[in-house]
């Protein structure tokens, strides 16, 4: 079953909100330890770069066009 507009617009946007809270969550510390257990975040690097996808793919959604458009021609000998 394919998406709607809407879903992927929402499912885009979804993303995009988790990738700017882990991005938020980064810039107060990118790892930490309790007790024996330690977290390490993902890098900053990865962090910017899923955000810019997300973030033009709720562009390209907000905007009517849902992806590369691919059009056809069909040469003739005149």
């Amino acid at each position: 079953m394919a998406l709607t507009l809407a879903q992927q617009l929402v499912q885009a946007q979804a993303h995009l909100d988790a990738w700017l809270a882990a991005d938020l969550a980064v810039a107060q510390g990118q790892a930490y330890t309790i007790g024996s257990r330690s977290l390490t975040r993902t890098n900053a690097a990865e962090i910017a770069k899923q955000i810019a996808t997300w973030q033009r793919k709720v562009d390209n959604l907000t905007a009517g066009r849902s992806g590369i458009r691919v059009m056809r021609a069909v040469p003739r000998d005149l």
